[in-house]
């Protein structure tokens, strides 16, 4: 098993999940700042009015903002390639159509990209990992608005033209295809990636649990559209201003496989995965929309006559050039209602046999990475691919010592390191892999910090305390080893 060379070895963070400093130097109120932490058995829930006593994990995160240079050294030390952040919107625009940015918050980023060259390190940088500032939402309804367009494209621009020459790799959106897991099932996922809320929603003043937060489909699919268009915008004013950007797209993948051979399974899989899975990467590679989602506008009576003329010009002239996903679970379709589901983030099946799983109810399936791999290549045929999100959430213990022995989570990576390799071999053009959380954040699924993922451990807990020190796990000298060797020690 043999990595390329110049394969970009690294790790991955949200801005909202490690930053806090949430309102610090300028920076305005976005999306994750109102929204509660929760655990595995309580659903985060959204409050819009601030309370002293409730927790809000983004507040104060993991304080990368003011440990950014420590963290970049460790992150260093253990040979990373590249190092995938995001841009929080609402530090450049506080209010999202701001007429000038806020250069404080451009200042920051500055230094953060600058440290990252000091010590070797490729930013990939996503522009949008669901840090939609709050007065957007209140303001235009998200991305409902067709005015929201005009604002991202006005700050992925001043991105592109402030970094054009420290920044290579880019991201426009992350898990675009988010609302299409959970439209009526899930009104905090539809927030996050759209920005999209009820009126009676946002003004609440008692705290409102995920799963009610009120969705509408038609309103949900216009908003996704206008995301489409924001994105291939962004695309062309990229190449723009830097011919060398290499600007990608970023998909939730839910790998499926029919629970039986039933025809009905298998035909219910094929449905299910291509809406959830193919759609948006469809639109956002091949420019276009598939006739198969116009079958299922037609079937939940979604009125397609927002995708305009003038748009689908936009989508075909502004196709990504590489295409990044998330892989941490895969899940079963069935069309048995009394087949017992799965748990996680945005579930949309049932449980699988033979499969192990997380803390959290996550089933571990390694190989279905390298057959994720090997379908995208086919459907993709013509660009890289990237493993931009993978990883082991956990509950971590501190030894007496202070050694943290995560040897399930060097187990979990190393598998789905091995499958990687196998799939190159097979001749994927897989050109990265960051892990999820190389450092320890905040679950966005659940608001914890015990669900740890990090290769570094941060003293912070869910009841408020700690000192946000740092160090080292053992998976932290497996993964220096592993990028050592260019995957050859596993």
């Amino acid at each position: 098993m043999m990595f390329p060379k110049d394969f970009l070895w690294g790790g991955a963070v949200a801005a909202n999940q490690c930053e806090g400093a949430y309102l610090e130097d300028g920076k305005g109120l976005s999306v994750p700042d109102m929204i509660l932490g929760g655990d595995v058995n309580t659903p985060r829930r959204f409050l819009r009015v601030t309370d002293s006593d409730a927790f809000y994990p983004s507040h104060e995160a993991v304080d990368f903002y003011h440990h950014y240079k420590e963290d970049i050294a460790l992150l260093g030390e253990m040979g990373f390639k590249c190092f995938r952040l995001s841009i929080n919107w609402g530090r450049i625009f506080p209010n999202g159509d701001d007429e000038t940015p806020n250069e404080a918050g451009l200042k920051f980023y500055d230094d953060v990209f600058d440290e990252c060259r000091k010590h070797g390190i490729e930013p990939l940088v996503t522009l949008c990992h669901y840090e939609i500032p709050w007065s957007i939402v209140t303001k235009y309804h998200g991305f409902l608005s067709k005015e929201t367009i005009d604002l991202f494209v006005k700050y992925a621009v001043t991105c592109f033209e402030r970094y054009k020459d420290k920044v290579k790799y880019w991201l426009t959106f992350n898990e675009i295809n988010m609302p299409c897991m959970c439209v009526g099932e899930d009104g905090m996922g539809v927030l996050f990636g759209l920005g999209l809320m009820e009126d009676e929603d946002i003004n609440a003043t008692e705290p409102i649990s995920q799963k009610d937060i009120k969705t509408d489909m038609q309103k949900v699919f216009e908003a996704l559209h206008n995301e489409f268009v924001a994105s291939a915008l962004a695309v062309r004013k990229g190449h723009e201003i830097n011919p060398n950007f290499m600007i990608g797209n970023m998909i939730a993948q839910t790998t499926m496989y029919p629970l039986t051979p039933n025809p009905e399974d298998v035909f219910a899989c094929y449905t299910k995965g291509n809406f959830t899975n193919n759609f948006c990467g469809d639109v956002q590679v091949r420019g276009e929309y598939p006739t198969y989602a116009y079958k299922y506008f037609k079937n939940h009576k979604v009125d397609t006559s927002f995708i305009t003329e003038e748009d689908k010009e936009i989508l075909k002239n502004g196709t990504v050039d590489f295409y990044t996903f998330s892989y941490y679970t895969s899940t079963c379709m069935t069309t048995d209602k009394q087949a017992e589901k799965t748990v996680g983030n945005m579930s949309v099946g049932v449980k699988k046999p033979y499969l192990k799983a997380s803390d959290w109810g996550w089933q571990i399936d390694p190989l279905g990475l390298r057959y994720t791999l090997n379908v995208l290549h086919g459907r993709y045929p013509h660009i890289p691919l990237m493993v931009v999100e993978n990883g082991f959430g956990a509950f971590d213990q501190v030894e007496e010592d202070g050694s943290i022995h995560d040897d399930y989570r060097i187990d979990y990576l190393r598998e789905h390191v091995r499958c990687m390799g196998d799939a190159i071999e097979d001749g994927v053009p897989l050109i990265g892999y960051t892990t999820w959380g190389p450092i320890d954040l905040v679950s966005a699924g659940t608001g914890q910090y015990a669900k740890r993922y990090g290769f570094i451990y941060v003293d912070r807990h869910d009841n408020g305390t700690g000192s946000f020190s740092r160090s080292r796990k053992d998976s932290f000298f497996w993964y220096r080893k592993v990028i050592r060797s260019h995957g050859e020690e596993l």
